[in-house]
């Protein structure tokens, strides 16, 4: 059983995974709080699923980009335990594990998440492939630079401010495809899955040596 863990943005996001299926999931605005709800909740989701912490055998979680504290929080805890417990970890980037959902598509996507100061860090994906395949490093930066740097048609999906969706469509039209909020929210069941592909491969990181991706 996989322990996933996201808290690289305001939204956090935790999940089991059996190789089979998502066997339980939260997701949650928590905004600050994550040093605070992120243990408690993961006793509520074993809870909820009926698993013991014994029966964890992995850990994933996200390392950003995204908050330079909130990444810190969920990659802190799934290190201690799994160091603890001597179990793998997986690092899986925050914004492969948004983009992972949507793919393949039909046009090429832009995941994105909110890193305060109304800046975006993002990257776009190459449509056809069924695994994250990044076409671009990530960037940090707000809208009209982001724009500059990529070419229409684009789907987008991820933390986009309501000014900033009028804005690009505004600017893109119907060149600019933006997922509504609940189909765009990111959720560690994606995370779990690329992670559990990972692990499967026997392609692991080192609990110590791991470590987050900044931006800026």
């Amino acid at each position: 059983m996989l322990l996933a863990l996201d808290t690289a943005t305001q939204y956090a996001s935790i999940a089991l995974y059996d190789g089979h299926a998502v066997v339980a999931e939260l997701n949650w605005r928590s905004e600050r709080r994550h040093t605070v709800e992120l243990a408690p909740q993961v006793d509520n989701l074993l809870r909820l699923a009926g698993v013991a912490p014994a029966d964890l055998t992995a850990l994933a979680a996200s390392i950003g980009p995204g908050s330079y504290t909130g990444t810190r929080i969920a990659l802190s805890y799934a290190k201690g335990v799994a160091l603890a417990r001597d179990l793998p970890l997986i690092g899986v980037a925050t914004l492969d594990a948004l983009a992972y959902p949507h793919l393949p598509a039909t046009r090429p996507l832009c995941a994105l998440v909110a890193a305060g100061r109304g800046r975006y860090c993002w990257a776009v994906y190459a449509p056809a492939a069924s695994r994250p395949r990044r076409l671009t490093e990530f960037g940090l930066d707000k809208l009209p630079e982001l724009l500059s740097q990529i070419q229409p048609p684009l789907l987008f999906v991820g933390e986009l401010s309501p000014e900033d969706q009028a804005r690009l469509g505004a600017e893109w039209g119907e060149d600019a495809a933006v997922l509504s909020p609940a189909r765009a929210v990111r959720r560690a069941g994606a995370l779990a899955e690329l992670a559990w592909a990972r692990w499967q491969a026997g392609d692991v990181d080192d609990p110590v040596s791991l470590s987050p991706i900044y931006l800026g």
